[in-house]
Order: structure tokens, then sequence, then C-alpha cells
């Protein structure tokens, strides 16, 4: 009867004899990417599928993406926040004043019952 570890050596063995030449050399070759070499040649040929003009094509549109909006924009955004925040705000205190009435309803009615009963006992 063979041993545990015994049994590893020899499924390690067949497993190792069933890789061909040069594995390893290629598992680390690819886990470590590619060369410096590699990626110059890869830039190389991008630029050169580029325009002459592009850079400058890019740097205008974004400083045309990235101009400061205007003091009416501003303005009329600040009055739009201003606008909705004071929505909210008599929303809020409509619903409150709502539930406090139907709260002091709710207390006037237990009193009226209270007292319609304490009248009723005398």
């Amino acid at each position: 009867m063979k041993t545990e570890e015994q049994a590893w050596r020899d499924l390690q063995a067949r497993a190792s004899a069933q890789l061909r030449n040069g594995f390893a050399d290629r598992v680390i070759r690819v886990a470590h990417g590619p060369q410096d070499s590699a990626w110059n040649a890869l830039r190389a040929h991008a630029s050169g599928q580029l325009r002459p003009s592009f850079a400058e094509r890019v740097i205008r549109a974004a400083r045309a993406a990235a101009e400061v909006p205007s003091l009416s924009s501003q303005f009329a955004l600040s009055a739009a926040t201003a606008a909705v925040c004071l929505a909210a705000v008599v929303l809020v205190q409509d619903r409150n004043a709502l539930q406090n009435d139907e709260r002091n309803l709710a207390d006037w009615e237990n009193i009226v019952m209270v007292a319609q009963d304490y009248d009723a006992m005398q």
C-alpha cells in the first residue's frame, strides 16, 4: 500500500510527463508580459496611424469642453436650486401642519368622549 506522500510524488511525475518541453519558460514569459522593445514597437506603429494634427485637435476640444459657465447660467442654476429647496420646505411644512391638525383633532375627540362619559355618569 502506498503512502499519501508517495501517491503525490507519482501524481506529480505523471503530470510533469504530460507537459511539453519549454512549458515553464512559456508560462514565465507570459506572466512577465511583453518586453520594452515590443511596447516601443507598438507605440511607433500607433503613432504612425495618427494624423499630424491629432494632438492639437484633442487639446482644442479639451479646452472648449472646460470653458467656465457664464454668469447668467450660474444665476439660473442658483435660482432653480433655491426654488426647489423652497418648494421642498413648503411641502414638508404643509405635511407637518396637516399631521399636527389631525393629531389635535384626535386628542379633542378623546377629550369630548371622556367629558360625555363623565356627564353621563352624573
